[in-house]
């Protein structure tokens, strides 16, 4: 961890002092300063919705990476990469540790649907080069309410902010695309099926009306209710025109994994 470049593992201090001296690309300045501002800055008065968010980046808990493309094969393998070592070490860090990944911004702006479809390339790379198989317990198809996002042998929430929420400020990034990967254990003890875990997320719910100034998204819900999908939550729709009616992933027990599919051609 902390090793140089910026397509590393790094922990806040080490990216907020490389950001400071000038030793990172202009695009990774741009999306560390609007991370921390989104979340640790007011809207209209309001702050940032997620309380735990916020007390996480105010004590230094989230590990960082970043990723020189949204489709180059070679970069979302180094991420790949990373995102495994984030996982054998962020339990050691900090029981608040996500992992904060941004992107390098395209070349053109892009649309709502391109960012989608880049999302679900994104992750669609990681699991068929994934090392370790797709978790027992939880099912490949994403139309069930136990399904989610997994890699290394890990569930995972991987939550998104983007250039196109034009109301949706909690989720605005003007940057580029930036994904935060949350580990199923981070949400232990506050969960949809305990007392705590239902007073976050009304409590949640109602900041985010506040800070965003619109109804909370209808596709937001919690992981294993019944009638719940998460696959929709990792990108909130804008425009309900141009977001995927099912989830784009394809996710197989048996595919292929590992160094022996690394040279293979991405298509």
């Amino acid at each position: 961890m902390n090793e140089p470049g910026v397509e590393v593992l790094m922990d806040q201090s080490t990216i907020a002092r490389r950001v400071e001296s000038g030793a990172v690309p202009a695009w990774v300045a741009d999306h560390y300063e609007s991370f921390t501002d989104g979340l640790l800055g007011e809207r209209a008065g309001s702050p940032f919705p997620c309380h735990f968010g916020v007390e996480s980046v105010r004590s230094g808990d989230p590990l960082y990476t970043c990723c020189s493309s949204m489709t180059d094969r070679d970069a979302l393998f180094s991420l790949g990469e990373t995102l495994l070592e984030y996982l054998e070490t962020y339990r050691d860090h900090s029981e608040r540790a996500s992992l904060v990944t941004f992107f390098n911004p395209p070349a053109r702006p892009l649309s709502e649907a391109e960012y989608h479809e880049a999302l679900w390339h994104v992750l669609q790379v990681l699991h068929a080069h994934d090392p370790e198989p797709w978790p027992a317990d939880i099912p490949t198809d994403p139309d069930d309410a136990r399904w989610e996002f997994s890699f290394g042998g890990e569930p995972m929430f991987p939550t998104c902010r983007a250039p196109f929420y034009d109301a949706r400020k909690s989720r605005y990034c003007p940057v580029g695309l930036e994904i935060t990967f949350q580990p199923r254990a981070l949400f232990e003890g506050i969960t949809a099926d305990t007392a705590a875990g239902q007073r976050a997320r009304r409590l949640i719910q109602g900041r985010l009306e506040e800070y965003d100034g619109v109804c909370p998204h209808a596709d937001l819900g919690d992981w294993g209710v019944e009638g719940d999908r998460e696959w929709p939550q990792y990108m909130l729709s804008s425009d309900p025109d141009q977001a995927p009616e099912t989830c784009p992933m394809r996710v197989s027990r048996t595919h292929p994994k590992g160094p022996a599919v690394i040279g293979d051609t991405i298509g």
